[in-house]
């Protein structure tokens, strides 16, 4: 086993009296569930339990993001970030520490639920960056935990960027984040390049002519027209791009009227675009804008269509040499089973904003959260696709070894740069 390995095993023997708090840690987090930039109990949290094992904490980052210091003598700085938002989503896991919080949201309350497996990201940093603080013989350099904000809404990495990260906090060596999704809980997987994909959200803005619905003549129809246009996006990937070109353009909302029998003035489509290669992400924006100008043209609509920008996450783009090190790293320690290469996802993250503005490389791996009996059999049946995914209100990573599995690769991956 190579001496990084050695170290992080040594680090990682004080984890087994760990895991009894973390899981509390965990349920608690999972029970009061926080929506972005709402995140203040949970920042409290993470804060708290970094100044009781001696980081220097700064708090209210990009409104409510977290960052600490452990300082351990000369040697890289290695960032380490957990998101922590919830989603206005209705859990429906039966489980017993299960959410009943409602936030408000725009004016209206709303369920808020952690379906996308924050909870269990912010507790295996808190569990990472304890265990680190115990055994400072064993690493050299500097930790940096940074609990973000608002990743949910793609905003949370840039405010923190934008209230002077970059400027208050030191430079790192390298970045490392991970996320819980489906897959067997246990494993660890990633890929050097494009391991999420860029995300584009719309908002399109149809107009018509509102009329009785017995007078359809005296009508522009915006339910006709929006109704046009989103079978017509669905040719963009099928017709407009080559097979190798991989996309997703989703409609998730078509939005028109109030009443079976009154034509209205107006339609609203949302929708969702996600890309792994910036000309096809441009190749296919330009369609969407094309198409809704021109079904709208081809309706004798009184004024051009509102395209509005709703969210944009970049792709994140792992650095092949730091995955190296950190797939090294991972097959040092783990057994060759648990440890595997996956494909770009269609996921979206807004961790690569960190590594774009700092110039610094940085990783990012996923960690199954199934139930391992339960994966193989869905495997198996060729079921996968029906387990609950993340944004589910069925969503629940098993607990063990789901907690245990990432605080190990949190450390194996900081020993690859800081072992002593």
């Amino acid at each position: 086993m190579a001496k990084p390995a050695l170290q992080a095993q040594s680090i990682l023997s004080n984890l087994g009296p760990l895991v009894t708090d973390l899981e509390s840690v965990y349920k608690d987090i999972h029970s009061h569930p926080e929506l972005s930039m709402q995140e203040k109990r949970t920042a409290g949290v993470a804060a708290d339990r970094l100044r009781s094992v001696g980081y220097e904490v700064t708090t209210g980052i990009g409104k409510t993001g977290v960052v600490g210091l452990l300082r351990n003598g000369d040697g890289p700085v290695i960032m380490l970030r957990s998101d922590m938002d919830a989603l206005p989503v209705r859990e429906a896991t039966g489980l017993p520490y299960a959410s009943n919080v409602t936030a408000n949201e725009n004016g209206k309350s709303v369920p808020v639920m952690h379906a996308c497996g924050h909870d269990m990201h912010v507790t295996w940093l808190i569990g990472a960056a304890t265990l680190m603080a115990k055994s400072p013989d064993a690493w050299r350099g500097t930790l940096m935990p940074v609990f973000q904000p608002a990743e949910e809404t793609g905003t949370g990495a840039q405010a923190m960027i934008d209230d002077g990260l970059l400027k208050r906090f030191p430079k790192p060596t390298a970045i490392l984040g991970q996320h819980v999704m489906v897959g067997s809980s246990g494993v660890v997987s990633t890929r050097s390049g494009v391991i999420t994909s860029a995300g584009d959200s719309l908002q399109i803005r149809m107009f018509g002519r509102g009329a009785h619905g017995s007078m359809p003549q005296s009508s522009i129809d915006p339910v006709v027209m929006a109704a046009a246009t989103v079978l017509r996006l669905q040719t963009i990937v099928s017709r407009e791009l080559a097979p190798t070109d991989a996309a997703v353009v989703t409609v998730g909302s078509l939005q028109a009227g109030t009443k079976e029998n009154v034509i209205p003035d107006e339609a609203i489509i949302k929708l969702n675009v996600r890309t792994f290669d910036e000309n096809v992400r441009k190749r296919v924006l330009g369609a969407i804008e094309r198409i809704v100008n021109a079904e709208a043209e081809a309706s004798r609509a009184p004024k051009k269509p509102e395209i509005t920008p709703l969210d944009r996450y970049g792709f994140v783009k792992n650095d092949p040499a730091a995955t190296r090190r950190t797939l090294d790293a991972f097959r040092s320690f783990f057994p060759s089973d648990r440890v595997k290469d996956t494909q770009p996802t269609t996921a979206s993250e807004d961790f690569g904003s960190f590594g774009t503005e700092w110039q610094s490389p940085s990783v990012f791996w996923f960690v199954g959260g199934t139930d391992p009996e339960i994966y193989a059999e869905a495997q198996k049946s060729g079921t996968t696709a029906d387990l609950p995914t993340n944004h589910n209100p069925r969503f629940a990573p098993v607990i063990h070894p789901t907690l245990e599995t990432g605080v190990q690769a949190l450390v194996v991956a900081s020993q690859a740069w800081l072992a002593a």
